[in-house]
Parts: C-alpha cells; sequence; structure tokens
C-alpha cells in the first residue's frame, strides 16, 4: 500500500484532470477533455498498457450511434492528444482530502478534478478458478480461446450480451446453456423476441424470407428486467476471436431454462458422491474434469464452465475513500457526474445515476452508455472549473442501445421490455422469421418503447414518437402494418 512506502522513494506528477480507468468511458473522457480545455493537462491512469478507442462512429439518428470498440496502445492518447499523458499503473489508494493518488508504480499523482471510470468486474458464480472462468477483457478472453481449443464440452452460466454472443459464435464444441429465465436473451428481449431467434441458434445463419406477421398479446406478469480487470470487452468483440472447439459436428446446444448453478464438483469428488448426469452414458460418465449441479436437480459434465452472470462495479479499491454508494454497488453521481466528495467525478460501469432519471431512460452497464457518461462527464468537469453546470445531454433523455444478436442488428428504444411501466401497457408485434421482429410498447396510445430486429428502418421514426409523446391511438395496430408507411405521418 502507498502508506507503507518511503516519500524518498515515490516520484510526484501532476495535472488539472485526472482519469482512472483505461475503458471505454475513460478513453472518451480524456479524449473529451482535451478538446474542451486544450491548455490544461490531462493524465489518464490504466492498469493496462492497452486503452479501448471507439472508432467507425455512424450516427443513425439524433441519439442512436453504432461504433467498434479497438485496443490502441497507451501511447495513442498522447500521440493523437499532446495535452494528455497516460500512465501505465494501478491505483493503490486515494488521498480525497490531499487531492493525492498512490499508484502501483511507486508514483504520486496530484488532481485539480478527478473521474473514476474504472469499469466493473464480473460476477463469477464460484472462486474455482481452475475450471470457472469469467469474461470481461481481453485477457481473459485469451485464456478462454486456448481452454476452447481443447473442449469438447463447455457450460455457459448466464443470459446476457457476452453470453448470447458465446453460445452463437463458438463452434465444434458441445454446449450446455443454463439461464434463470424462462427465455434466452431476457436482459434484452422478451420471449417473442427469443423465440424468433431459436432458429439462428440452432441452426446457424440462414436467409430465409417468410410472410409478415402481427400481433397484439396481452402480458403474463411484470416485464421488468433484472438486470482488479483490463477494460470491458466492446460491441462485436467475438468477431476478431477464434471460438473453435476440439470436436468436429454440427450446433448441438442444449439450453437449461429457469435455473441457476447449486454447486460445481471437481471429478474425485463428484464420483466420490456417486452422482449422476443428465445425459451422458457410463463410457463418459467419469471423463469430464468439472461437473455442474443445476437448481433444478440436473447434473452435467464439462471441460470448464464460463461465468457470464453479469458485473458488480469495479470499487474494491476504494474501501478507504467514504463515498455514497448506490443499492447496486456503484458510485453514486448527480446529474453532473459528481460524486459525494470534493472534486471526484465518475462515470461509465463504477457509477449509477442517482439524479431524477428522465421517464425513458434507465441505467445499463453498456459500452454505449459507458462512453456517453465518460464524454459528459468531461464537459461537467470543465464547467466545474468556474462552479458552472451542464444542461443534462440528450443521450440521458431516451434510453437508446445499437448491438447484434445471433448475426441480426438490434435496436433497442426507451422502455423496450416495458421498464418503469409496471402492467398497465400494451404490447403490438410484427414479426417476418428470419427477417425482423419488431415490437412496440404503447400505454394510453403512446409509444413508450421499441425491439427493432433485422434492416427494419425505423430507429428514427420509432426514436421521435417515443420522444415527442404522440398519441397513436388512431392507428392502431396500423402503427406496425407494412403496407403503411408510417415514416411518412410522423419524421
Amino acid at each position: 500500500m502507498a502508506s507503507i512506502i518511503s516519500p524518498k522513494d515515490l516520484t510526484l506528477m501532476e495535472a488539472a484532470f485526472v482519469i482512472i480507468g483505461g475503458g471505454i468511458s475513460g478513453v472518451s473522457c480524456a479524449e473529451q477533455l482535451t478538446i474542451e480545455e486544450p491548455e490544461a493537462d490531462v493524465i489518464l491512469i490504466s492498469a493496462s498498457p492497452l486503452v479501448k478507442v471507439a472508432r467507425n462512429i455512424n450516427k443513425i439518428s439524433e441519439r442512436l450511434e453504432e461504433f467498434d470498440v479497438e485496443e490502441e496502445s497507451h501511447t495513442y492518447l498522447e500521440r493523437h492528444n499532446s495535452n494528455c499523458k497516460v500512465v501505465t499503473a494501478s491505483v493503490t489508494e486515494i488521498d480525497d482530502e490531499k487531492h493525492a493518488i498512490y499508484l502501483s508504480n511507486k508514483q504520486i499523482v496530484r488532481y485539480k478534478q478527478l473521474c473514476i471510470c474504472t469499469g466493473a468486474v464480473p460476477k463469477v458464480i464460484s472462486e474455482n478458478k481452475s475450471f470457472i472462468l469469467g469474461i470481461r477483457d481481453t485477457e481473459t478472453v485469451e485464456v478462454f480461446q486456448k481452454r476452447l481449443s481443447d473442449a469438447r464440452r463447455v457450460i455457459i452460466v448466464g443470459n446476457g450480451g457476452i453470453a448470447i454472443e458465446l453460445v452463437y459464435e463458438i463452434e465444434n464444441c458441445q454446449i450446455i446453456w443454463a439461464i434463470k429465465d424462462k427465455s434466452v436473451g431476457a436482459t434484452f428481449f422478451d420471449a417473442g423476441a427469443a423465440k424468433f431467434f431459436l432458429p439462428s441458434l440452432h441452426e446457424g445463419k440462414q436467409e430465409v424470407s417468410f410472410l409478415s406477421k402481427r400481433w397484439k398479446y396481452e402480458l403474463e406478469g411484470s416485464s421488468q428486467s433484472k438486470s482488479a480487470m483490463g477494460s470491458a470487452l466492446g460491441p462485436d468483440w467475438s468477431v476478431k476471436v477464434n471460438l473453435n472447439g476440439k470436436t468436429v459436428e454440427k450446433r448441438n446446444i442444449h439450453i437449461e431454462y429457469e435455473c441457476e448453478v447449486k454447486a460445481v464438483y471437481e471429478r474425485e469428488e463428484f464420483l466420490k458422491k456417486n452422482l449422476k448426469t443428465f445425459s451422458d452414458d457410463a463410457e463418459v460418465l467419469d471423463s469430464w474434469p468439472v461437473y455442474v449441479e443445476l437448481t433444478n436437480g440436473n447434473i452435467h459434465g464439462c471441460d470448464f464452465i464460463i461465468s457470464a452472470t453479469g458485473v458488480i462495479p469495479n470499487t474494491a479499491f476504494l474501501h478507504k475513500n467514504k463515498f455514497n454508494y448506490a443499492e447496486d454497488g456503484g458510485i453514486m453521481v448527480d446529474d453532473q457526474m459528481k460524486t459525494n466528495l470534493d472534486d471526484i467525478f465518475a462515470a461509465g460501469d463504477v457509477c449509477t445515476a442517482s439524479w431524477l432519471l428522465s421517464k425513458h431512460w434507465f441505467q445499463m452497464r453498456l459500452w454505449t452508455q459507458a462512453r456517453q457518461m465518460g464524454a459528459y462527464a468531461a464537459k461537467c468537469m470543465s464547467c466545474y472549473i468556474g462552479r458552472g453546470k451542464v444542461i443534462p445531454d440528450i443521450c440521458f433523455d431516451l434510453f437508446t442501445h445499437v448491438t447484434k444478436f445471433f448475426g441480426y442488428k438490434v435496436i433497442l428504444l426507451g422502455l423496450y421490455n416495458g421498464q418503469k411501466l409496471g402492467k398497465d401497457y400494451e404490447i403490438i408485434v410484427r414479426s417476418s422469421e428470419r427477417t425482423e421482429y419488431v415490437k412496440v410498447i404503447l400505454q394510453d396510445g403512446k409509444m413508450q418503447g421499441a425491439v427493432l430486429i433485422g434492416e427494419t428502418d425505423l430507429e428514427e421514426t420509432f426514436e421521435n414518437l417515443i420522444h415527442n409523446c404522440l398519441d397513436l391511438s388512431m392507428y392502431g395496430e396500423d402503427i406496425l402494418n407494412p403496407d403503411v408507411d408510417i415514416e411518412d405521418y410522423f419524421d
């Protein structure tokens, strides 16, 4: 710890603005600060020699952006921003009273303003590092690739974005997918969309077009979604990664619904307990190095387990600081991304938005929001010099997210799963098998959210409909009638 290092062993640096974290939120914050304050010194502290940079930014609409996340050397920011310096080290302690940061390389960095952008770490189901791997950053992906190359069967636990990508992209390896929900991808889409995706999941990519169908259905219970490592993986991370296992066979995926992991047994312990697996015959029963018992009673053997059950804010190194924390473990920030401690801001996965949120926006720990928060925090830090305030960015008006699942473009808008609405809303769906799936959420005749899967070209129109709160009662189900050019009415 910094407190036991002799002062003569320490070297001192200082800057007007310091950012901790080389992920997408930290880099976005640093880049924006060099624009806002071109004469000020900016220091970014990164635990990894690689930083995450947003590239190929495509503005789809006023609030929707898609982009690639690429890794660059820590010198990238210095080459492109003359007033920015990157320090590669871990933070051991922050003295918020002295405005000093102590680093693992025996340096001290003093700041006038600090932004914490340390992201989140995986919630791993067990501490058994021999057979359980949590995937979050590039280093863990490299370990995963190596282990997968010799694997016959893996168990994936979790139902979020990384789990979905892994299940879809892994080839030549049996997959057991354990999820706690009634349908796949419940964090991002409902059972209808999950059904749309299932053929791609089991059969691979095909180009098949069928007649469009529209329907409206009633709710079954609430639709509310529940929801010291390197930087988080960006969108489409799996495209550049070889995800081939050892066996050579067609896709073999078994999904275990509505269950969680009850216990993990290594082979010797499993055999002593004289337990039986779900599907293995006697010849292969004892051939697996690890076994997973699920809460539904089924037991599966595998070569290793991938824990993809979400993340928790990375705040362990802040145990000496008296930050206010939200229930989800994030550092609480106000609408200026300011924490309760003097001159300290936070952005991205490490923080929790704790101001009065817009009706159609909520926080999810996604790379899109990390980028938005980082850039917005930089503007707030710049304005705070004169003790001014920034008008909250329009990105906080309406939840938006662009991604890809199972090879399809997916756009989420507003309260896309009925978040915040209880049960008092209706859903209208249009679906063309293997082509598109469109779902809109309506309450009191006004659109509250939408899910767009495939090349629908409806995102800008629906974004405007949600934001402007227009009454759509007169259109009814025709709002999704493919023969009605809805853009002409509302663009």
